[in-house]
């Protein structure tokens, strides 16, 4: 198995042995990311694997978004020592807003219930996108909807650009909804919940999926005076993309 040090660049070599001193001393990793765009208009999934029917399915052969019903944006959590994934299904924006009311829903339907006693949480997150480790939405966000409200000690660690296929969510969740999904026409948004919703493997994983039609406005400027009030903590090593939020508790 190939890591993060096959890359040979030596930010990404010191960035595996920060992530993994940080999972020694975390009982409860999450891993998240956002699986690409899914046109849902009745188009057929891009996989070459065939599903062998008597009534050929009419699909149509190019996903122009004009022919569209709408966009689905499927931004997935993965517990990974539960052996559980969430997937929550968006029908606007792939926001930093977004990305964290997923994890928040993730949290409220099954990790305080299954990590009641759990103090902090880690997550391990992509380096770009919505959750990229320069977006100021993205901490600002995990502040406000996740560290304060729960009174969670959030810590964060980015996986280094172009090395997001170590995610544990792309091989142990996106995968296999992939492989689940495949050659099905995407109708409909419920159709791509039940697909996702109905994956699972023979070594226990489960997924749970929902949708999401809140909309969520893009470009959304964050000032150096919000960025202030974060109760942020760089770590010492590589602290562009180590870091840990803490709750500000007693605010009015």
């Amino acid at each position: 198995m190939r890591s993060l040090r096959d890359t040979g660049e030596p930010k990404h070599q010191a960035q595996e042995v920060s992530m993994v001193r940080t999972l020694a001393t975390v009982t409860h990793p999450l891993s998240q990311n956002t699986a690409p765009r899914r046109v849902a208009a009745g188009l057929l999934t891009k996989n070459n694997d065939p599903v062998w029917s008597q009534t050929p399915i009419r699909v149509q052969d190019h996903d122009f978004r004009s022919h569209a019903k709408g966009l689905a944006t499927p931004y997935g959590i993965y517990d990974v020592p539960a052996n559980r994934a969430t997937v929550i299904v968006g029908t606007s924006h792939d926001t930093p807003g977004f990305a964290v009311e997923a994890i928040c829903q993730w949290w409220r339907w099954e990790g305080r219930r299954r990590y009641a006693q759990a103090p902090e949480l880690l997550i391990l997150a992509d380096g770009g996108g919505s959750n990229g480790p320069h977006c100021r939405a993205w901490k600002l966000a995990l502040q406000e909807k996740l560290a304060d409200p729960f009174e969670l000690v959030v810590t964060v660690c980015h996986y280094p650009t172009a090395a997001s296929k170590w995610n544990p969510v792309e091989h142990h969740g996106f995968s296999e909804i992939s492989k689940h999904w495949a050659g099905q026409p995407l109708a409909d948004y419920p159709t791509i919940v039940r697909l996702i919703s109905e994956t699972q493997t023979q070594t226990g994983l489960r997924v749970k999926c929902a949708l999401n039609t809140e909309y969520y406005p893009t470009k959304v400027q964050i000032s150096d005076d919000q960025m202030d009030e974060l109760d942020l903590l760089r770590h010492t090593v590589l602290p562009e993309w180590n870091y840990t939020l803490f709750p500000r508790l007693n605010r009015n």
